[in-house]
């Protein structure tokens, strides 16, 4: 690619950044195709999957993109660019990391700013882990002047069990870490084990009832067909 082209407004997976990006590299699998429609009439088009390596102007990441391409009748214009075609993109990398199912649209929005600087910045990315815990704390209603008190009071309820609120002190503690720089400082190392430590509190708390609540509704369909 002799000059530098850029790519449609893309989020980046590694920093969240949403921009053009500049392709590093494509390769196209697309490829005309051709149906009959009559004894003397056919129809072509020009279908598959374009693959490119993005370059985030902000981070400087690589992500890979597939989009899948579909013309119409191509015999209507003369350079596929012209084609009036749906780009369905997909990032392959990296990964984006799937909220637990079932959280409530203000837990999940927490949840996901977590995993937007994950790869950039661990310390911040455990202070916004921890935020979680607070913003679960508001939605269960937990009573208690500090966080740690409030954790208490779930469990207290039977939001909780008790091991589970050994677990969201263990994110609180690290939490504190990653928000005071006199206590140390979190490693990239540190964000799997926060983030297991957090998702062990949502699933226990919003996705296990979701779920089942989904078992009683199907086994409702089934019981009365």
């Amino acid at each position: 690619m002799s000059e530098k082209q850029f790519s449609e407004v893309t989020v980046c997976g590694h920093c969240g950044n949403a921009s053009p990006m500049a392709i590093v590299a494509e390769h196209s699998q697309v490829k005309t195709l051709r149906q009959q429609i009559a004894s003397d009439e056919w129809v072509s088009w020009d279908e598959g999957a374009i693959i490119r390596l993005l370059e985030c102007p902000s981070c400087f990441g690589v992500s890979l993109t597939e989009s899948h391409f579909h013309s119409q009748d191509q015999d209507e214009y003369d350079d596929l660019d012209e084609y009036e075609a749906e780009r369905l993109w997909d990032i392959k990398y990296p990964q984006q990391v799937d909220a637990p199912r079932g959280l409530p649209s203000t837990i999940e929005k927490a949840y996901q700013a977590a995993q937007k600087v994950a790869t950039i910045d661990a310390n911040a990315c455990g202070v916004l882990l921890g935020r979680v815990l607070d913003v679960v704390c508001d939605d269960r209603n937990a009573q208690g002047d500090t966080l740690n008190q409030r954790l208490g009071d779930l469990a207290t309820k039977g939001e909780i069990p008790g091991n589970l609120v050994d677990v969201a002190n263990g994110l609180r503690q690290l939490r504190n870490i990653g928000a005071h720089a006199n206590l140390g400082e979190l490693e990239d190392r540190d964000i799997p084990v926060l983030d297991s430590l957090c998702r062990a509190i949502l699933e226990y708390v919003y996705s296990a009832p979701h779920i089942a609540q989904e078992a009683r509704s199907r086994l409702d369909e089934l019981r009365s067909t």
